[in-house]
């Protein structure tokens, strides 16, 4: 029997409209679910806050156990899985397999939370034992985006369960399956009690409900920066958490002693890995100016090579954009720029959602593609001369989440990573990169700082408790 049987979806119904998963290769559809609105998000909270009680008093080997399995399900279902990662989000199957790779990962990485020492015993003025302890904070409120569905919600859900939470996913409703009822279902078969995950897809009014219920403490949202910072101010207002993973606009820094012959692939996979729609994507290109034009000619030669198309049906390396939407906002950038001066090394076509890999050279601060996210498979490319002119360039950003420095000299790329504003460095490598035991989060307009990975985790979901015990009852003048 299948673990996603259209038929058994959902259990309950939502008071939102039925919404049609659509295939977005073909625009064929996929099932349709239930979307929830902003009335089921109250009964959803309740529900949650009611049944973490017992589960936070389990002893923390039943609940590392269920999240251990839930990563064994995830390999043992991948074939299924797999095949709706690829219809419904648009993925190759390689992006596929390491969105259930990853998954299986931040499922066991949370299961090892799960007995982590909870807290310190502190010294005190008083004759009285005084320590700290790490506790649930109760329900935590999760929202993901469509990208890499599967990965952006796992790695909020898998350790805030893992440490005694509930949770309340809203997933986006183009990816409802994969990023949302797929968990359930494995966790539903992993032996997760009742009502500990709520599946929510919904648009922005169920997230705001989510984000205002005072039943929710915590949210973990990763999405656009505008949409964060909706998040971030409605979440101060209800002085609770809100833990932002956001956009990007990433740099890719090319000094004068790099390997071409190396580096084009690197840079490729950086701005094209399914078809840019990451967050960490390489959305600016610095190359020194010794090398910038056999770097735009042999990048545009390297993109004009790739082969864009259905993923599900055929061997490609880009599968479409997720919609028509995301289409005209791509599109539109790589236009605004072309008009603003910039060349059209390569792409800058599409058939339907399939959008060609495409490279800008000639950019500046004023190119729309260079200065925004663009969220889809463009390379603006600018040569710089000196690294002062280099980290310059690369800090020039209202973004701070990934960046990558290709070099002969390692050290010399780590004192170049030290003048720039970022979350994420990697040296001879390109900007798009996660594991489950890493901390990932960036700064300024890509978020507030790393909160996934062992002790972001920890910070993340659990709340800090002081604690004293005396012998007696303690005395007082009055």
């Amino acid at each position: 029997m299948p673990l996603l049987d259209p038929k058994n979806w959902q259990s309950r119904t939502l008071s939102g409209p039925r919404y049609t998963v659509t295939e977005p290769a073909t625009g064929d559809p996929l099932g349709t679910v239930d979307l929830a609105g902003a009335a089921d998000v109250g009964p959803a909270a309740e529900a949650a806050r009611a049944a973490q009680t017992e589960w936070a008093r389990l002893p923390h080997f039943v609940r590392a156990g269920v999240l251990r399995k839930a990563g064994d399900l995830f390999a043992a279902h991948a074939d299924e899985l797999r095949e709706w990662i690829v219809r419904e989000s648009g993925s190759i199957p390689g992006k596929a397999d390491f969105e259930l790779h990853v998954a299986a990962q931040e499922c066991y990485e949370a299961a090892a939370l799960a007995s982590r020492p909870a807290g310190q015993v502190l010294p005190s003025e008083a004759p009285r034992l005084s320590y700290t302890r790490r506790v649930p904070v109760g329900v935590v409120g999760v929202i993901s985006p469509f990208n890499a569905p599967l990965i952006l919600s796992i790695r909020s859900v898998a350790p805030a369960l893992a440490l005694g939470n509930a949770v309340v996913l809203k997933p986006d409703p183009r990816t409802a399956v994969c990023g949302g009822l797929a968990l359930a279902a494995v966790f539903a078969e992993a032996g997760l009690p009742e009502n500990l995950l709520h599946i929510l897809p919904g648009g922005a009014e169920t997230g705001a409900a989510l984000v205002a219920d005072p039943r929710v403490p915590v949210i973990s949202f990763t999405g656009s920066t505008g949409a964060g910072r909706a998040v971030g101010e409605a979440a101060g207002r209800h002085l609770k958490r809100a833990h932002l993973e956001l956009g990007g606009n990433s740099a890719l820094i090319v000094l004068e002693d790099a390997d071409l012959d190396a580096v084009i692939s690197t840079a490729a996979w950086g701005s094209f890995f399914h078809q840019g729609q990451i967050c960490m994507t390489t959305g600016r290109h610095l190359v020194h100016a010794s090398l910038y034009e056999e770097y735009v000619e042999r990048l545009a030669a390297k993109a004009d090579a790739l082969a864009v198309g259905d993923p599900h049906r055929a061997q490609v390396h880009l599968g479409p954009l997720i919609d028509d939407g995301q289409l005209a906002k791509v599109h539109g950038l790589v236009e605004a720029s072309t008009a603003a001066g910039a060349k059209l090394a390569a792409g800058g076509r599409h058939e339907e959602l399939f959008y060609r890999p495409t490279v800008l050279a000639g950019v500046d601060d004023d190119t729309p593609a260079y200065a925004e996210e663009v969220f889809g498979p463009v390379a603006p490319v600018r040569a710089f001369s000196t690294l002062d002119e280099a980290a310059d360039l690369a800090a020039r950003s209202s973004y701070g989440l990934s960046l990558g420095i290709v070099t002969r000299d390692a050290a010399r790329g780590l004192d170049l990573a030290e003048r720039v504003p970022t979350g994420i460095v990697h040296i001879n490598d390109q900007t798009v990169n996660d594991e489950a035991v890493a901390p990932f989060g960036g700064v300024a307009a890509s978020g507030t700082g790393a909160r996934f990975g062992g002790e972001a985790n920890l910070e993340a979901f659990t709340d800090v408790r002081w604690t004293t015990v005396r012998a007696d009852v303690a005395p007082y003048p009055f």
